[in-house]
């Protein structure tokens, strides 16, 4: 049975990664297979993960995390993320991954941010 979900769009331009359910090695194909396209399409764009809807995530889905962020860090884009619950907030912070990405509340303050830096 599949706890998850992943979708790739986008919003005003830049792409957008919506996780919903679990974030685990089960979702990391679908990850990076979506990763892929973006890296093929818009490689140095922001790369937006949408968390509103992930309700749990483990040390898989943090490697993924990870490896995502380097990659795109390697490509000269940057990756944020919004709609992380305060839970999800503490986890990223504890294991540092808040120090390599933008948080911002929501998808649209997001966007804002990084249309001030163009």
């Amino acid at each position: 049975m599949e706890v998850h979900k992943v979708s790739l769009g986008t919003c005003e331009g830049l792409q957008v990664v919506a996780i919903e359910g679990d974030m685990t090695s089960e979702s990391d194909e679908a990850i990076m297979s979506l990763f892929s396209s973006v890296k093929e399409s818009s490689p140095k764009s922001p790369l937006i993960f949408d968390f509103s809807k992930t309700t749990y995530i483990n040390s898989a889905g943090i490697a993924t995390l990870i490896n995502v962020i380097q990659e795109m860090k390697d490509l000269g884009g940057n990756v944020s993320f919004t709609g992380l619950s305060n839970h999800f907030l503490k986890v990223m912070d504890i294991v540092g991954i808040s120090d390599f990405v933008d948080i911002y509340d929501t998808i649209p303050l997001a966007i804002k941010a990084h249309s001030k830096k163009n």
